[in-house]
């Protein structure tokens, strides 16, 4: 039987710089994310829409969320196929498309991990992992988009 679980946050907007909303032009489209015992994350909105390209905006979160969920669950399998995995970095990419009105969505994701794993590994199961996870991420199995993979390996020594 299926667990039920709820996943809470706290987005509080600071871009108001003292009207509020009063012009289109008059507010910045900042906030925290903020989360009791746990460090602020400073957002803004995407840089096409006029936000701050030096801080995350949701599309960063949501294919960075993506990723992280995919690598936690390779490592976990990984681990129990007996695969030892010295390093994992993804670079993902999203593939979006914004729509005259200004509505946008994801059309696609790609990871592209970067794997260490000790010689003697078997490669081609390590391969066939990431085919795997999305049985199991919580955010592969939430988003109505395709998520592809594109991992490379280094075989490093014992």
């Amino acid at each position: 039987m299926a667990k039920l679980h709820d996943f809470a946050s706290s987005i509080i907007w600071t871009g108001n710089r003292g009207e509020g909303t009063r012009a289109y032009k008059a507010y910045d489209r900042t906030w925290d994310i903020a989360l009791p015992g746990k460090d602020i994350i400073h957002c803004s909105n995407d840089p096409l829409l006029g936000g701050d390209p030096a801080k995350m905006n949701p599309e960063d979160l949501l294919i960075s969320a993506l990723s992280a969920c995919h690598m936690l669950w390779y490592l976990h399998l990984a681990s129990n196929a007996g695969i030892v995995v010295t390093g994992y970095r993804d670079d993902p990419i999203g593939h979006g498309e914004t729509l005259p009105n200004g509505a946008g969505r994801f059309l696609a994701a790609v990871l592209r991990p970067k794997i260490s794993v000790q010689e003697g590994a078997d490669l081609g199961l390590a391969g066939e992992l990431h085919h795997k996870v999305h049985d199991f991420c919580f955010i592969a199995r939430s988003v109505n988009f395709p998520v592809s993979y594109e991992p490379t390996f280094n075989v490093v020594a014992r």
